[in-house]
């Protein structure tokens, strides 16, 4: 594992395509920093991205990721992932949790960076009423912490909101959602193996997790059965 001070990047713009056009573990540390921000009926959020995980498609790198959704090739449950960069894949974790992950990488390589953690810095009082609503509150640092909080907190659900379109904010059934980046990448980051990921997937043999360190959202570290 690898630990580096961070430090502040640039003003926050609209994301392009173009800046998602490469390899998950190229683009992942990109998204530290950036801003995911949506609008349901029922109120706007908006996170600051503190924590990512890079996943490969199938072919994509040098090596195979048995890890990623994609390492199998297309399937009804993964089609967002073989789609065009910037469109979100929310997919359900554990039958209860819808996880967000960015499309990257040219159409049809299968490519995703999973949402791990933020900071809610707008519409806190709206995440945390989501929160309550499945009968789980949470202090302002666990909003987000953990990529099935961070799902519960900016409101988007499978499969109502997989594919919205994070870059030209069409809108998704009732939702909007908008993804904004750093101008200056953050110049200190943080990597190891991924969270919860079983087999060799989740070994230093794929440091694909990304985070800035010291923040206190970040979620905490635990291996995959099998992983060592």
């Amino acid at each position: 594992m690898s630990a580096h001070p961070s430090a502040a990047g640039g003003p926050h713009r609209p994301v392009r395509r173009e800046d998602l056009a490469g390899l998950p573990v190229e683009v992942a540390p990109r998204l530290l920093g950036a801003l995911l921000s949506t609008s349901l009926p029922d109120g706007d959020v908006t996170v600051r991205i503190t924590e990512v995980e890079a996943y490969h498609g199938l072919g994509s790198g040098d090596i195979a990721d048995p890890g990623s959704h994609a390492r199998m090739g297309p399937t009804a449950r993964n089609a967002t992932m073989w789609g065009e960069a910037g469109h979100l894949y929310v997919y359900l974790s554990h039958g209860i949790h819808s996880c967000v992950n960015v499309v990257c990488g040219p159409v049809g390589r299968g490519d995703g960076i999973l949402l791990r953690a933020g900071e809610i810095v707008a519409g806190a009082d709206v995440a945390r009423r989501r929160r309550e609503a499945k009968g789980v509150a949470r202090t302002d640092r666990d909003l987000a912490r953990g990529p099935g909080r961070l799902g519960d907190a900016v409101g988007l659900r499978h499969a109502l909101h997989d594919g919205i379109d994070a870059v030209t904010g069409e809108p998704r059934a009732d939702a909007v959602a908008r993804l904004q980046v750093l101008e200056r990448p953050l110049a200190g980051i943080a990597t190891g193996p991924r969270v919860g990921v079983a087999g060799l997937a989740g070994t230093a043999a794929y440091p694909w997790r990304f985070w800035i360190p010291g923040d206190p959202t970040v979620s905490v570290f635990r291996p995959g059965s099998g992983a060592s």
